[in-house]
């Protein structure tokens, strides 16, 4: 339920949310448009937004090519050498086939490195199919490739094949990787080697012979070599299953069986037919996969394991090489994942691992890849919300902390670069407000935190892999994704892909009719601040009242009031001009805010939130232009579970729900996640059977829809036939629709342009 342009003054980040509530400030405090405008909505482009054509947006245009944001450019990186900005770009006829591009640093020239139809692109196997699904790819064509060290070549994978590409010749060569589907394939550190694994087994190739070893042989059936297991794909944000050290002498790499992971028999529903799907899942409170850590080096192909414990029901969430590649780091997480440890071992003297840091919490410790072991002094950095917050910490290898490099009550997204030469440590986070994405940096000694982007929105980036120069990918409200290159203090170097909003731009001809949100505050009942942004219809008359559709997800490790481009908010706009306010609320146990925010959802889910969200309708209803018997809550996945548990928990408050996918009993999901928040079911019972939807059906009332594709994966179908059952059960009237073959992000322009048809036809029907 988871990169590089010419201003040379660093500007202040002012903050969105910059009037503080005081004690004597009322329990709600409103931004007007006026004060969110300024800052997100600069003259030139208010100036272009006025220009703009007002071309009503339809439904059928929101996903169909050439895309409404314009070129976006994605898979972006620098060359090893940082001479050349590359990326993948989808064509204008079809935005989901995608091409490899390139810019040249120097010259600012962009040109097509390569074109997919130079590459065989054919059927993905059942297994990349689901692994793409983890990582959220969708698209045909040029979807990944890796760069050689040197920035000559690079290994693109291509449908079970990989190609190497030569650009001193701009020859494109097949590998021989032999019979079979080859997946999470990669080049080396230096160069020397692609890896791959096929059929459950990890193999090598050399670049200098194309000579293929299989430096495993035992994979197959429940046996897993090198691959990450489902809840390590869809949980933790860990796609693969093995790491090269620095020196290319060996590979770590897990080993999992999956033989007491219960199998379920799973129907996908397609069109044409019924696909019976054999699949090892880890429901809540049951088996997960057992794991272990071995060391193969590539002279003899001798494994050393690594002791990981007596303990074996545990997590391995991160496993990373030492830059001498004699040491291996692996984080070991407890299944109740209260207790996360940083683990060092000595692969040659085979001694035991070194404990270097012990996360604990009462609750849970989330996980994240802020982990930099550094090359000229025997230190770390760690990330850790030890403090409340996630804040970065310089650590010595003898686990003794030597500073805490952040601090206050913000957050850091993530570690981006560490300039060890000139001491400083790049990092992504939310000091300036938690809506807002930028850039920072501070000194690798300590010292004051410095903003390094410029621009109100969200920022995210892609350093050079030996230099202070960063890709920004950027995009806000009002702006669609851009990217440009800068130096080491933000300087503005080159545009890669400006995609500004002309009268060229897609966009144009509906971007007059466009409306920016209302940003503010209101109180949990506990006293905490929770933010909101309003939209209101697109020809608002302060005199009239208009139903307001609430879009929630609510979950955790997500966040939905931000100054950000989203092709989410496409259906919003649509709404507003068909004259509905649409209203989004960050409950507690969402993203970005510190630990005491997120962690009052723990052991009872769907409690907290839809109290969140109530107060969220109880502000709506004071306001004289909504109409506060017409309130809808929609939203997908966690937002779907809320959308039931509002409507259930709360008729009073929401007079219809839109529920898209959702989890309805915390006992068909997953471990890592479910138990995560709700506890073992053996020791949560009444957490497990609070938080299901199942109880609260019979105080349905009425005005429900809920929808699910047929061949999802991860929140099985499962979910939503029970509730149809329950409600059937009871006498109870509501409409479904279900998606043959479509998985859990209901991807594809034919199946989304239905789906938002009949979310518009619902509400027209339900709240006018």
């Amino acid at each position: 339920m988871t990169t590089r342009w010419i201003t040379s003054a660093l500007m202040a980040v002012p903050m969105l949310l910059s009037t503080p509530i005081s004690a004597s400030q009322t329990h709600h405090n409103q931004l007007s448009q006026a004060q969110v405008n300024q800052g997100i909505v600069d003259s030139d482009t208010q100036a272009l937004l006025s220009a703009a054509g007002n071309k009503p947006l339809s439904i059928e245009r929101m996903y169909a090519s050439p895309a409404l944001a314009g070129t976006s450019p994605r898979g972006l990186k620098l060359s090893p050498d940082g001479k050349r900005v590359t990326y993948l770009a989808g064509r204008k006829d079809n935005q989901h086939f995608y091409d490899l591009w390139q810019m040249d640093v120097a010259s600012g020239k962009q040109s097509i490195l390569l074109n997919a139809d130079k590459l065989t692109i054919g059927e993905l196997s059942d297994e990349e199919k689901a692994r793409r699904e983890r990582q959220r790819i969708y698209g045909q064509g040029i979807m990944e490739y890796f760069w050689s060290d040197d920035s000559k070549a690079l290994l693109i994978p291509a449908s079970g094949v990989l190609y190497y590409y030569s650009l001193s010749d701009n020859k494109v060569t097949l590998l021989p990787t032999g019979e079979g589907f080859a997946t999470d394939a990669r080049l080396s550190p230096k160069g020397h080697y692609v890896s791959f694994v096929r059929d459950q087994n990890l193999f090598v190739l050399s670049l200098s012979d194309m000579k293929v070893t299989a430096l495993t042989t035992d994979g197959g059936g429940a046996i897993k070599n090198a691959m990450a297991e489902f809840v390590a794909q869809e949980e933790m944000g860990r796609m693969t299953g093995y790491w090269w050290s620095p020196d290319e002498t060996a590979i770590a790499y897990t080993r999992i069986d999956e033989s007491d992971v219960e199998l379920v028999t799973r129907n996908e529903i397609y069109a044409d037919g019924i696909k019976l799907t054999e699949q090892r899942y880890p429901y809540a409170g049951k088996n997960n996969v057992k794991v272990a850590l071995g060391v193969i080096k590539l002279s003899s192909q001798k494994v050393t394991w690594v002791d990981l414990g007596k303990e074996q029901d545990i997590y391995l969430p991160r496993v990373k090489w030492l830059p001498d590649s004699k040491r291996l780091s692996y984080q070991w997480q407890s299944r109740d994942q209260q207790t996360l440890d940083l683990r060092v071992v000595d692969i040659d003297k085979g001694d035991w691992a070194t404990n270097l840091v012990e996360e604990r919490s009462e609750a849970w410790i989330n996980l994240n890849d802020d982990l930099h072991f550094l090359k000229e002094q025997d230190s770390f950095i760690w990330a850790s919300e030890r403090d409340g917050f996630n804040h970065l910490y310089l650590i010595g290898l003898d686990g003794k902390i030597k500073t805490q490099l952040t601090s206050g009550h913000w957050v850091v997204d993530g570690v981006e670069f560490v300039d060890e030469k000139s001491g400083w440590i790049y990092f992504t986070g939310r000091k300036d407000t938690a809506v807002e994405q930028h850039l920072y940096r501070v000194p690798l000694a300590g010292g004051e935190v410095e903003g390094v982007s410029q621009r109100r929105g969200m920022h995210s980036v892609v350093f050079a892999d030996n230099q202070a120069v960063y890709l920004d990918y950027f995009n806000s409200l009002v702006q669609p994704p851009q990217v440009s290159l800068h130096g080491d203090k933000g300087q503005h170097l080159a545009w890669v892909e400006q995609n500004k909003i002309n009268k060229s731009h897609p966009l144009n001809e509906y971007v007059g009719l466009w409306q920016v949100p209302e940003f503010g505050l209101i109180k949990a009942e506990d006293g905490q601040d929770l933010q909101y942004r309003l939209f209101k219809p697109t020809d608002f008359n302060k005199d009239k009242k208009y139903p307001v559709v609430v879009r929630v997800y609510g979950g955790p490790h997500a966040q939905l009031v931000v100054n950000s481009w989203s092709e989410h908010d496409y259906f919003t706009q649509y709404l507003l001009q068909q004259g509905f306010m649409v209203f989004q609320l960050d409950n507690r146990g969402s993203a970005h805010r510190g630990t005491q925010f997120e962690h009052v959802i723990y052991q009872h889910l769907g409690e907290v939130e839809v109290n969140d969200q109530k107060a969220g309708v109880d502000y709506l209803r004071t306001l004289p232009y909504v109409d506060g018997d017409n309130i809808a809550l929609y939203g997908h996945s966690y937002g779907g579970y809320m959308a039931l548990m509002g409507l259930f928990k709360a008729p009073d408050y929401f007079k219809a729900a839109i529920s898209g996918a959702p989890v309805t009993d915390w006992a068909l999901y997953d471990t890592h996640y479910t138990e995560r928040y709700l506890g073992h079911p053996e020791q949560n019972a009444k957490g497990y059977e609070a938080s299901s939807v199942l109880p609260y059906v019979k105080n349905y009332q009425s005005g429900l829809l809920m929808y699910h594709g047929m061949a999802d994966d991860n929140v099985l179908f499962e979910n939503s036939t029970k509730v149809y059952k329950a409600l059937q059960d009871e006498g109870k009237l509501f409409q479904m629709i279900d998606y043959p073959g479509s998985k859990h992000s209901m991807r594809g322009e034919k199946v989304r342009t239905h789906l938002y048809r009949s979310l518009a036809d619902f509400l027209e029907r339900e709240l006018k």
